[in-house]
């Protein structure tokens, strides 16, 4: 690794919100990842952040395989919670214990079933979309990563 890469990579690793600020406690278990001690754990968010920083881009780039995955990012769930649509910057908290955020204006008010069915996927440019499955109206999103 570069020098530079690896400054960066000592920096990122202090705001990286840890692997279970990134994953829900479901994908955490279902990885199996509370078998690891704290000093596994770390290990592993460091190496993350780093193939993150580096390697990662070059694999989304030249490699088919993760090219077919990321293209096959979707997240079915359900709303939790009080929904009436959204308007801006508007949080959208999911019964799979992710959250998400508005990225793009718009307004759309929502007089449907109570926690409607959402499904959120990545466009080719990486960016999320969120849409109500049950009117199909959709509004571009962002994770909210957990503290």
């Amino acid at each position: 690794m570069s020098a530079a890469l690896l400054a960066f990579t000592a920096s990122a690793t202090d705001q990286f919100p840890g692997i279970e600020g990134l994953m829900s406690e479901q994908e955490f278990s279902d990885a199996g990842l509370e078998k690891l001690s704290p000093a596994e754990i770390e290990a592993l968010e460091a190496w993350l952040v780093g193939f993150t920083a580096g390697e990662a881009s070059l694999l989304r780039a030249n490699n088919e395989e993760v090219k077919k995955a990321s293209k096959k990012f979707e997240v079915l769930s359900r709303l939790d919670g009080e929904f009436r649509g959204w308007s801006g910057g508007t949080i959208f908290s999911l019964s799979n214990g992710q959250r998400w955020q508005q990225r793009l204006s718009g307004r759309y008010d929502y007089d449907g079933p109570r926690n409607p069915s959402v499904r959120i996927s990545r466009n080719w440019a990486g960016y999320y979309r969120m849409t109500i499955v049950e009117t199909g109206k959709s509004i571009g999103v962002s994770p909210i990563i957990k503290d």
